[in-house]
């Protein structure tokens, strides 16, 4: 850790860790923190226009999309509501195409306006699944809104309405995706290496 002292105040400048080994793998940076918040505003501000008057409840999609549902939501500036939701299809660094159901839906979603945040969607069987859940409680409309999109592994038809980062078929953690729970704090996207790197 570096530190640099002016005016009074201090500032720190931490080095980013351009490889990281997690567990029996290796991941090196592909997108740097600043860029992924750039990105994060840059949806919200879309967001807050689109959506203006429209009071959405945002279900943020656990454990993945946490960091990133919280720097998003501290840019929407208009009405709205958010709550946690939970259900998987990954186990390692595969998806397992079993998804689970929906947990922790409390709300009345009857004629509101949704928008799921979701980190990664790979090949869209469970942004899937979820949407046809959500569609029997009547929402007036929903959203979907992700970190992340895979086009070359998607296999349903789905309209994204909002995603920040549009990424090669390749296994990430950082920003809250993990490799087998690990890895989810690193505040930039790692990418794995292969077996060589």
């Amino acid at each position: 850790m570096c530190y640099f002292f002016s005016n009074f105040a201090e500032k720190f400048v931490i080095p980013i860790m351009s490889i990281v080994k997690i567990k029996d793998k290796s991941f090196k940076v592909s997108i740097p923190e600043t860029e992924i918040k750039s990105r994060v505003k840059a949806l919200a501000e879309q967001i807050n226009k689109d959506l203006a008057g429209k009071n959405p409840l945002f279900l943020c999609v656990l454990n993945g999309s946490f960091i990133f549902a919280a720097d998003l939501l501290r840019e929407i500036t208009i009405p709205s509501n958010i709550s946690f939701v939970k259900l998987a299809s990954y186990q390692g660094t595969t998806s397992t195409g079993k998804v689970k159901k929906i947990i922790g839906l409390n709300e009345d979603l009857t004629g509101r306006t949704i928008v799921i945040i979701e980190d990664i969607v790979d090949t869209g069987h469970t942004m899937k699944q979820m949407l046809e859940s959500l569609g029997t409680h009547n929402p007036a409309s929903v959203h979907i809104c992700t970190l992340f999109v895979k086009p070359d592994k998607l296999e349903e038809p789905l309209d994204i309405d909002y995603f920040a980062f549009s990424i090669p078929d390749d296994f990430i953690v950082g920003y809250g995706l993990d490799y087998d729970q690990e890895g989810r704090g690193l505040k930039d996207i790692y990418t794995i290496l292969d077996n060589k790197g």
